[in-house]
């Protein structure tokens, strides 16, 4: 599966954004989906997750209350909605896809096997 994020902009702090993830390439349904953030200068970290039906989503608390992932899976396509937003939000974010991957409320198992290009997430203050 082939993934494309976008949406990214420079933005003020407190005000929102949402990124869209666009999948091709095979069934989007069949593949759990997850966003990942690195900013500059450090690591990739996971933020975000929602099973394939879209039912479940799980979230690590620095996003929890303010992000929202959603999916539409008849335009295979995976949103996150960013509210609230932050300088420490700054990142690259990109979307990742994986066919064994698990997800509930309570975390997320298995890997990501397939990640897109990013898209830049810049929060002034």
């Amino acid at each position: 599966v082939q993934l494309q994020a976008s949406g990214g902009g420079l933005v003020q702090a407190g005000d929102s954004l949402r990124l869209s993830c666009a999948a091709s390439g095979d069934t989007f349904s069949n593949y759990g989906m997850g966003w990942y953030r690195q900013p500059p200068g450090k690591k990739r970290d996971f933020i975000a997750a929602i099973s394939r039906s879209g039912d479940s989503t799980y979230y690590l608390d620095p996003v929890k209350g303010r992000f929202t992932i959603s999916r539409d899976n008849t335009k295979n396509t995976l949103y996150l909605q960013m509210n609230s937003l932050k300088p420490e939000d700054t990142a690259v974010y990109s979307c990742a896809a994986g066919f064994d991957v698990v997800v509930s409320q309570w975390g997320v198992g298995n890997s990501f096997d397939y990640w897109g290009q990013g898209t830049q997430v810049t929060v002034s203050s």
